[in-house]
């Protein structure tokens, strides 16, 4: 009798240990499905319960923001891009992970550096993303590696209906790369830590890098005017582009009409200082500062950046997976060979509230530098940069 009620105790002792975790989530049908899974392997594991809640991606930072301070919320969100990460940061509603990761050397760095605010870790990356410059391989037999190269190739495919290349030049995030190879920056980075301060989009490397992107359009003549994403994706999926500018998102439509296709980085331009560096979007998995759960939360958070998660939620997905043991298993995936890539030699984009001053004045001044030739580049520029100072101010 004695015996069994000392079974009984630790049957219920084990019982009151156990965790309830909730989740919010924003991810939909087949990922939404690879979560549940992924929750229902850790349970069995753990003996933890796991509730995966759906939430609009747009309401959860605010929906946290209210609800996490009163002892309220989900204990872990699943996932937010890292432009949301200060603001939650700052209002103390996310708590660091740096003690919950593994293995950081299995991270990409890029990855690592999007989810770090203030030097701590403030989410456990699970997917990123970048532009690539996807060329078909029937127009394409020798990826370009150098701008000479590419230059050449471009040309050789323009003309009667046809294009060599096309992006959107008027579109700042998608041209990232090219204004950080000459120079240009969005805030000063020293160690990790970002300088709203410091504004780099005016200065006379981010002024070659409009003058490049007028040039496109106006001195090598490869991209005409009023082409924008939707464009260059219809030439290319038509089989009249060669090359083009663009992220994982277009990769279905590109799949679908049977296009022999590849991803490489693009090349070093004309003069610049610095290679091509494009803005690269991170997403991870927050817990909440307020959360009771929080060792077990972080196991379970721990669990979805493994190299065997992040390999079946590519496959749920496609998403460009973190881990690099798990890029190294799907490479034969050339959208996740060719992403990484851009990745890994990208540069987060920024993950300060300041950022939301920028983007406006910036991605004018973009437009505006490649509606016709010859424009004043540092006088565009210069007005962008005093709005986007007075804004943070």
């Amino acid at each position: 009798m004695k015996k069994a009620l000392t079974v009984l105790s630790l049957a219920l002792l084990g019982h009151a240990s156990a965790a309830n975790l909730t989740v919010w989530t924003h991810f939909g049908t087949t990922e939404l499905a690879w979560l549940k899974s992924q929750a229902a392997a850790y349970e069995k594991k753990s003996g933890n319960k796991v509730t995966v809640v759906s939430v609009p991606f747009d309401q959860i930072p605010d929906k946290l923001i209210q609800s996490a301070p009163k002892g309220q919320g989900p204990d872990l969100v699943v996932s937010l891009p890292q432009d949301r990460l200060g603001q939650l940061a700052a209002a103390g509603v996310i708590e660091p992970m740096d003690r919950y990761v593994t293995s950081r050397t299995d991270l990409d760095r890029t990855a690592v550096q999007a989810m770090t605010y203030q030097g701590k870790l403030f989410a456990i990356p699970m997917f990123a993303e970048a532009v690539g410059l996807v060329y078909n391989k029937k127009l394409v037999s020798t990826p370009p590696t150098t701008w000479a190269s590419f230059l050449k190739t471009a040309q050789a495919n323009t003309g009667n209906g046809k294009f060599g290349f096309l992006a959107d030049l008027g579109n700042a995030y998608m041209n990232y790369g090219v204004i950080s190879a000459y120079g240009g920056y969005v805030f000063k980075n020293t160690g990790g830590t970002l300088n709203p301060k410091d504004v780099g989009l005016a200065n006379a490397g981010a002024d070659k890098a409009s003058a490049f992107l007028n040039d496109l359009r106006y001195k090598y003549n490869l991209v005409p005017e009023g082409v924008d994403g939707g464009a260059a994706r219809s030439a290319f999926v038509d089989g009249r582009l060669a090359m083009f500018l663009t992220g994982p998102w277009d990769m279905g439509d590109i799949k679908k009409a049977g296009i022999d296709y590849g991803i490489v980085p693009f090349p070093t331009p004309p003069g610049a200082t610095s290679k091509w560096s494009p803005f690269v979007g991170v997403q991870g998995t927050m817990m909440n500062a307020y959360s009771k759960n929080k060792a077990a939360a972080g196991a379970f958070a721990r669990s979805l950046s493994t190299s065997e998660a992040q390999v079946s939620f590519n496959k749920a997905g496609g998403r460009i997976p973190v881990s690099l043991s798990a890029r190294t298993k799907l490479k034969s995936d050339p959208v996740v060979a060719g992403f990484g890539k851009s990745i890994s030699m990208g540069t987060p984009m920024p993950n300060i509230p300041q950022m939301g001053a920028v983007w406006g004045p910036w991605s004018n001044a973009i437009a505006q530098s490649v509606q016709k030739p010859g424009q004043n580049y540092g006088q565009i520029l210069d007005k962008a940069v005093q709005e986007i100072n007075s804004n943070i101010k």
